[in-house]
């Protein structure tokens, strides 16, 4: 069975490192206030902006038509160029009366999309590079995305002189506009596609199994650090929790090291086995020469026949694309359960500023830490399952995961009812967790339901409906919220009831979502439950 090598496990820590640092909106709600009072905005134009990030992903899917026509290390050179000019503008003239609403609109746009150029180069990498494996490799990488704003409040707290007197909105976006790009020009190297070999998978599963075990005690220390700063507890300082998990992010990188080593090793092993066989003369040499070429014969059939097994089990369905997939009734379904779960959740990470400032919470970035330590441990769940099922011969639905994450999620809503800081975190743990496991999950429901031929373009169609989400959700939020505050001058409102009808009106979308992913999960349950042959005439008969 084709197996991977050291070259592909570098591009999957390449990946887990820009993933890392994809997520910079995700510190928004950190730095919103601040922005609030500094442009002198209302609570609705401040959502439109958490919209603006967002609506970047309508033009997502030009980064998979991109993908099949560039080197996907300059894919993500894109991304992060786009980054650096979205954020790098703001950061340079946000004091300036000159940088306009609109302004700040567009550049925050721009940098949305940018997160989408990035976003496919990892998926595509761990598709491509980790065949049979790629669901879990895919689970593993976009799980580090949960940590982007985990890792960004961490530099800004601990980096010494970063942070002066009034000018946390410029740390961020300082922070948001270099930290990528100087990741995507660490990593451009390892950023290719390379070829399986064809190679007893063992040392692949202990790979598997290490990288696991990092990637656990790496969501432990976020989690910890997060924990601690909310109940004030003595222990590690910032600059020391900020050391620790930097440690912890790039020890991914022994797994490759280790795997050349040993790939060296083997060389060296079977150059001295040739010498050796070598010695024994010509009759001798040629036949072991013989005996390679039936090992080699024997192995690619057998080697064909796995991946064969592998393409109807991953590919159960026909391969749509373009204005066929908008024709699909699950394709509808798989959209708007994804908008009233997995976005849903994103717009609530994108009030949280506000949400921790109407209930008068001293440190907003707590919170966001912890959205942020739990998404990832949300996120990595799907891996673990992927990699366990696999072992054992099973295939999790998707659409039956997401489903299944889907209903704790709107609970979680109905408990913010409660006025309790108490509730509060432990709904933000549950939100951050579910909206994590939702968008690591979808990106394999995308491939499973639609094929992964066009798998680039699809899913970022697929992630359209974030931008159209976050616009419908976020204002009603910003309407509810202005409405609470009354004639303040300062629209700022205080109080529990500022968020309460929202989160009514949020728990009964979430509710939704729920039932209608339940509905897709049950036809994909009773298509995979008909004979083979009546499949075989609805895919046959499905172009025509």
């Amino acid at each position: 069975m084709p197996s991977p090598s050291s070259a592909h496990w570098l591009s999957l820590v390449g990946s887990i490192w820009l993933q890392t640092v994809n997520g910079p909106n995700a510190d928004f709600p950190v730095y919103s206030s601040q922005l609030k009072e500094l442009k002198h905005i209302t609570q609705v134009q401040l959502n439109f902006l958490a919209f603006a990030s967002d609506a970047g992903k309508l033009f997502g899917w030009f980064s998979g038509v991109a993908a099949l026509y560039l080197p996907l290390w300059l894919v993500a050179f894109v991304g992060a160029a786009f980054g650096l000019v979205g954020y790098g503008v703001q950061y340079l003239f946000l004091d300036s009366a000159g940088l306009r609403y609109w302004h700040l609109f567009l550049l925050t746009s721009l940098a949305g999309n940018g997160i989408c150029w990035i976003n496919t180069v990892c998926y595509l990498l761990c598709m491509r590079n980790f065949g049979s494996s790629s669901r879990v490799a895919v689970s593993l990488a976009t799980s580090y995305l949960g940590l982007s704003a985990k890792v960004y409040t961490s530099l800004a707290d601990s980096v010494p002189g970063l942070v002066a007197s009034g000018s946390k909105a410029k740390t961020y976006l300082l922070l948001n506009a270099a930290v990528p790009m100087l990741v995507a020009v660490a990593v451009a190297p390892s950023l290719r596609v390379v070829q399986l070999r064809s190679e007893a998978s063992t040392e692949s599963d202990a790979a598997f199994l290490v990288m696991f075990a990092i990637t656990l005690a790496t969501g432990a220390c976020a989690v910890v650090g997060s924990i601690g700063s909310t109940s004030g507890s003595g222990g590690l300082s910032s600059r020391e929790h900020v050391i620790s998990l930097g440690v912890l992010l790039a020890t991914p990188v022994l797994i490759p090291l280790a795997l050349r080593v040993r790939e060296s090793l083997n060389k060296i092993r079977a150059t001295k086995r040739e010498n050796r066989i070598h010695d024994l003369g010509a009759d001798d040499d040629a036949g072991a020469g013989a005996g390679v070429v039936v090992d080699v014969g024997g192995a690619g059939p057998e080697s064909k026949e796995g991946e064969g097994d592998g393409g109807v089990s991953e590919k159960p369905r026909e391969e749509i694309g373009g204005l066929r997939l908008l024709r699909k009734l699950d394709f509808w379904l798989y959209f708007f359960s994804y908008m009233f779960s997995g976005t849903l959740g994103l717009v609530f990470l994108n009030n949280l500023g506000q949400i921790a400032e109407s209930r008068r919470l001293g440190q907003t970035s707590t919170l966001v830490s912890l959205s942020s330590s739990f998404g990832f441990f949300g996120r990595l769940l799907p891996s673990f399952l992927d990699y366990y099922s696999a072992k054992s011969g099973y295939s999790i639905s998707r659409t039956g995961s997401m489903a299944s994450l889907m209903a704790p999620m709107a609970g979680a809503f109905f408990l913010l009812l409660n006025s309790s800081d108490f509730f509060l975190y432990l709904s933000t743990a549950v939100i951050g967790t579910c909206t994590g496991a939702i968008a690591s999950v979808a990106v394999s429901a995308t491939s499973e339901l639609f094929g992964a031929e066009n798998f680039g373009v699809n899913h970022n169609v697929v992630v359209s409906n974030i931008p159209v989400g976050s616009l419908c959700f976020g204002y009603l939020a910003a309407y509810l919220y202005q409405r609470a505050a009354g004639g303040s001058s300062s629209h700022q409102c205080i109080g529990a009831a500022c968020y309460r009808d929202t989160f009514a009106v949020w728990g009964a979308t979430c509710a939704v979502g729920t039932l209608l992913c339940a509905v897709l999960y049950a036809r994909g349950r009773r298509r995979r439950a008909a004979p083979p042959g009546e499949v075989i005439r609805t895919a046959r008969a499905s172009p025509a």
